[in-house]
């Protein structure tokens, strides 16, 4: 016969039947295998109800992608079309400007046409300032060929060589960059 009470016995005991009672008190603590299950589903449940959050704000960031990628097109699209816009607007009143001088020319004298033809220069001469155009008159200037085609070079005693003695056709910058260089006579 075995006494319980038996220190020795203690120690013999089996350790598997502790795990289980421990387990078992769990099992009672949280409704049994049951409120497991219940347990779980309410994780599997609150994990499905973030999933789908996540999936809408993936949506709604995918829709707003797309829509930011069909503004830049259009906008694109948009300045390509209306870029001369300005350069129109400029030279619309150049344009009226030379109409009525030729509505005029009828009844009008050379001193009058002359006067309105400058007029109409200068106006158009300002409209391509304002569009960032730039002027390129070099005479007396020293010849460079970054912005001057020398179309032919001169003896010239007054003038120091390599200078330009005739512009022959102006040339014209857009914001710093050349659109046509100076044809020039150079002094050589």
């Amino acid at each position: 016969m075995t006494n319980d009470n038996d220190p020795l016995n203690e120690q013999l005991k089996d350790p598997t039947e502790e795990i289980l009672q421990e387990e078992a008190m769990k099992s009672e603590e949280s409704g049994g295998p049951k409120g497991e299950l219940e347990s779980l589903q309410q994780q599997l449940e609150e994990a499905q109800k973030k999933a789908d959050e996540n999936w809408e704000i993936a949506l709604r960031a995918q829709a707003e992608t797309e829509n930011v990628r069909k503004r830049a097109v259009k906008d694109v699209e948009s300045a390509h079309k209306y870029s001369v816009e300005k350069l129109v607007n400029e030279f619309l009143p150049v344009k009226d400007s030379l109409e009525l001088g030729l509505n005029a020319s009828d009844q009008a004298d050379v001193k009058s046409l002359v006067e309105g033809m400058e007029l109409t220069l200068k106006s158009f001469s300002n409209a391509l300032e304002k569009c960032g155009v730039e002027e390129i008159d070099p005479v007396s200037e020293k010849f460079d060929p970054e912005l001057h085609q020398a179309m032919t070079m001169v003896e010239s005693p007054d003038v120091e060589s390599g200078t330009v003695i005739e512009v022959m056709q102006k040339g014209y910058k857009l914001n710093d960059r050349l659109i046509r260089p100076a044809m020039v006579v150079v002094a050589k």
